[in-house]
């Protein structure tokens, strides 16, 4: 059992629905996680591991020579420290206080933890701004969060001159990770605002070590956050809730024995204008570990990983998920004698895992001559692997634990949480599928939620996870009634269903806003609908639509391609991906696979799709219909894809369904 209950059940009451009992950490049995008062901010944990390890390598990239991108180069602790004195002085210079707002706009680099680190130098609050968000986002945010300077990606800085006449109220300065085309210079500085390179604005300061007295409990990030509404939200964050996301993070490697030293590496993808990202590389840099950043384009991700040899490896599920596929087309495309020893190595290794021996003691032999080949795959040298922003698929998480020769853990949490509130623990089999249990900083409960169905107080407890504690968000940016929505008595509502496992792990099963009605009166959970479609081997990805006027559901479908050619070779079907995709058989076959797959799964029969579209080119980041971590957004699919819904409404009424 690895929670214990510190308080009873709440029965429904004034309209208010019956809450379960609150638990917390087996390893907080006593009280939840004390913060050290030794650490006051994030500057302290950076400033900390350049006086212990001044020559380690901190932050690093691939350089590249001729359009190749060669082998990584690194900065050391005492390099990064120069350069961020240099730019939090020039900031500084340019009139701005301690407590004022700077952006940050652009993908994984070392300029980004740069400015970061120069910010908290200053304790000033740093704004990142998603380096995938649309020119309306983005000239919101400089305008609602008052910022004073933008740091900005060399290929960003169109995006931001565009919005640059409509934000002239806050913004002084724009700052290029890079140069600065004179032409761009020009017509920025037209409206007032100044613009540099990378290397001016550092000229710009003075080396110095003058820092703001004042830290403990000052902002130091607004985090916005648009999720799958599209309206976007900022997160405050103060320094002690990224302080206490930090020390959560040691205290629960300390307890899986995996706790991260300085001759570690960490591969840095996921955005850093994430809460998860950042947390975790601040942990990284607290104990003196190297941060190695991706080229920036998805398609070499692997090859960066491969390249830089990380001992870390964070992922959300379509990473994995990609990463699962890859090797099961390798397994299966070997020799039968290939394919025999590799799935007698993973069920000799998967049985001795379930019997309680930990991923290192279940199989060593096989480990060498069978995983090792997928372990070299990531590098060679991953220890830790984590998963989180979705949950991951049961076989998937079991294939990574199984196969990848490194402890592999699942957890959950939102920026509103400062990242981890619920994290699996290491070696023990029976999270497979569950988030674990509550970290040491957070007290959890479930409250009911009639309308869907979910009890709080039945013998499978389920519900709304609500959570309080030392990591949690200050409040929304200017939105205090929006704040007031999400507390109730001291608790944060998340929005995500969850269902206490009899261990104390928690579960999640469902998301309480993507509930909609069908018009027969039927409620459909989306998501869980989607995440069962996806089970089946033939897609990619799949957005299921239905709404109160209508009484069944259809979906977008993007087919796995090598799937659907297997298909056509053995249907004596010719033409390329998309006109596959287009060919009324093949949709046919593949909706009728995909029902095959729901009612296997124990999917009702209004939740059976009646029509679907194969979509040949993937929800992108660019199309902006998915989020950074490739969750679905909703209400942008629908306007893009209305046209496409409309016509399969229609088909499916006419009888015009797939063949």
């Amino acid at each position: 059992m690895f929670t214990v209950k510190v308080e009873e059940a709440t029965p429904a009451a004034g309209g208010r629905s019956s809450a379960g009992p609150v638990y917390r950490s087996i390893y907080a049995k006593d009280g939840l996680m004390e913060l050290p008062q030794d650490i006051q901010s994030p500057w302290d944990f950076f400033s900390g591991a350049v006086r212990k390890y001044p020559k380690n390598r901190m932050l690093g990239r691939r350089q590249v020579t001729g359009g190749k991108a060669g082998e990584y180069v690194w900065q050391t602790y005492e390099d990064v420290y120069q350069k961020v004195m240099k730019i939090g002085s020039a900031i500084r210079s340019f009139g701005v206080k301690p407590g004022a707002h700077c952006g940050i706009y652009g993908s994984n680099c070392p300029e980004w933890v740069t400015a970061m680190q120069a910010c908290n130098s200053q304790g000033i609050c740093y704004v990142p701004l998603y380096d995938t968000l649309g020119a309306n986002a983005v000239e919101f945010i400089l305008d609602h969060a008052e910022i004073s300077i933008a740091f900005v990606q060399e290929s960003k800085i169109k995006s931001i001159l565009a919005v640059v006449p409509k934000c002239t109220a806050h913004l002084r300065a724009i700052v290029s990770f890079g140069d600065f085309a004179s032409e761009m210079k020009k017509e920025a500085e037209e409206f007032g605002v100044s613009c540099f390179s990378w290397e001016e604005f550092s000229l710009m300061g003075k080396q110095n070590n003058e820092l703001p007295k004042k830290q403990k409990d000052d902002i130091c990030t607004i985090m916005y956050t648009s999720g799958t509404t599209g309206d976007p939200k900022g997160v405050i964050i103060t320094n002690r809730a990224i302080v206490a996301g930090v020390m959560t993070t040691e205290h629960l490697l300390k307890e899986t024995d995996k706790v991260i030293t300085k001759d570690d590496s960490y591969f840095s993808y996921l955005p850093l204008a994430h809460i998860f990202d950042q947390v975790f590389e601040n942990y990284c840099i607290s104990k003196g570990a190297s941060i190695g950043f991706w080229q920036g384009d998805i398609r070499y991700l692997m090859e960066d990983v491969q390249v830089m040899k990380p001992t870390i490896f964070c992922g959300v599920p379509r990473v994995y998920d990609r990463i699962y596929t890859g090797i099961n087309q390798k397994i299966q495309s070997g020799g039968m004698i290939a394919k025999h020893l590799f799935q007698y190595a993973y069920n000799y290794k998967l049985a001795n895992m379930k019997k309680g021996m930990k991923q290192h003691e279940a199989s060593p032999f096989f480990d060498k001559i069978v995983f090792s080949k997928i372990k070299e795959g990531l590098g060679g040298r991953i220890r830790l692997m984590i998963a989180g922003a979705a949950p991951l698929p049961g076989q998937i998480e079991e294939f990574m634990r199984v196969t990848s020769c490194s402890v592999f853990v699942q957890g959950y949490g939102l920026t509103e949480s400062c990242a981890g509130c619920f994290t699996s623990i290491a070696n023990v089999f029976s999270m497979i599928g569950t988030v674990g249990p509550p970290v040491t900083t957070i007290d959890a409960r479930l409250e009911s939620v009639p309308e869907m169905g979910y009890d709080a107080l039945s013998d499978t407890p389920r519900g709304e996870i609500c959570l309080r504690g030392h990591t949690l968000f200050s409040g929304y940016h200017k939105r205090p009634g929006l704040t007031d929505e999400v507390f109730s008595d001291g608790w944060f509502h998340t929005g995500d269903i969850g269902e206490w496992q009899p261990n104390g792990a928690m579960k999640i099963i469902d998301r309480k806003k993507n509930i909609f009605k069908l018009s027969q009166g039927e409620y459909v959970a989306v998501e869980v609908v989607e995440s069962a479609y996806m089970q089946s081997p033939l897609v990619a990805s799949v957005w299921v639509y239905g709404n109160s006027f209508e009484s069944f559901l259809v979906a977008m479908v993007v087919p796995e391609r090598q799937a659907l050619e297997e298909w056509a070779a053995a249907n004596n079907k010719a033409g390329d991906f998309a006109e596959l995709c287009s060919d009324p058989k093949a949709r046919g076959y593949i909706q009728d696979e995909l029902n095959k797959t729901g009612k296997k799964l124990g999917l009702r029969g209004f939740e059976m799709l009646k029509a679907i579209h194969l979509e040949p080119v993937p929800f992108s980041i660019e199309k902006d219909l998915i989020t950074p971590t490739f969750k679905l957004k909703r209400p942008q699919l629908l306007k893009y894809y209305k046209d496409c819904i409309d016509q399969m409404y229609k088909d499916a009424k006419e009888g015009r369904t797939a063949l």
